[in-house]
């Protein structure tokens, strides 16, 4: 039997929910109905939705592959200057997306910290697709290390410690005991860092820049609308938000209980 709640909660907690919902209902009643399907279906619209879904599949993979490990290593280690590393790891959740934008394009741009030395070596990263897809994992890594490295202290380390008293090597830990243990965790924060990465705009548009079926996503194309075409920007707007709304879904179901 759960413990109940005092009622005097209800009332903010209901101005919260609408105050989130609101905003959502306005945009489904500005919706053109009679011609979403006309609006959704322009070439330019479909080449940004499309755009969106492979990039932010690409850095999803990018914040499994350097996110995991991360994580590990928060969870699992100690060390000096752990808790500045952390910090650090985390900071693109507090930066301004422009900001990480503007650092990206310091550090790989033309003229950046390493840009240069790859534009001799003839690769060129800012405003390229590639750039989209550093752009959204730089914001959407976080978000998979918060989640998982929160599993990994949950789960404790009880049973690793087990693996490793029979013998077990630590990759073999790592890959029997520890990634099996924390896979909801994983699925949840990959499909979160996955909703960051479609939503991206702040970054992607600073170091990537907006060129059509190249770099121009889905919130950039919604910007771009908003002065031009208002029921354009509109329906496009209710396509990324039934997106995100999946995605939602997806990980809600993905932890016990369906807590995110």
């Amino acid at each position: 039997m759960r413990p109940g709640v005092p009622r005097w909660v209800l009332v903010p907690a209901a101005l919260g929910a609408a105050f989130v919902l609101l905003p959502l209902v306005a945009i489904i009643a500005r919706v053109p109905w009679t011609d979403v399907g006309t609006l959704i279906g322009s070439d330019a619209s479909r080449d940004a939705l499309s755009l969106s879904l492979r990039t932010s599949a690409a850095s999803t993979v990018l914040c499994v592959v350097l996110g995991v490990p991360m994580a590990v290593v928060l969870a699992r280690t100690s060390f000096p200057g752990q808790r500045v590393l952390r910090s650090l790891v985390l900071l693109p959740l507090v930066l301004p997306p422009v900001v990480g934008g503007l650092a990206l394009l310091y550090t790989f741009g033309r003229r950046g910290l390493l840009g240069e030395t790859l534009e001799v070596l003839g690769v060129q990263v800012a405003f390229s697709t590639a750039a989209v897809v550093m752009a959204q994992t730089f914001v959407a890594l976080p978000f998979l290390v918060v989640s998982l490295e929160g599993a990994l202290r949950t789960a404790g380390e009880r049973y690793e410690l087990v693996a490793a008293t029979l013998g077990a090597r630590p990759t073999t830990v790592f890959r029997r005991v520890t990634l099996p243990l924390v896979l909801p965790g994983l699925a949840s924060g990959a499909v979160l860092a996955f909703a960051r990465a479609l939503g991206e705009f702040g970054a992607t548009v600073t170091f990537a820049g907006s060129l059509q079926g190249v770099t121009r996503t889905m919130p950039t194309q919604i910007y771009l609308l908003r002065e031009t075409d208002a029921d354009g920007a509109v329906a496009l707007s209710l396509a990324l938000v039934v997106v995100a709304v999946l995605v939602i879904g997806v990980a809600h179901r993905g932890r016990p209980g369906g807590a995110l």
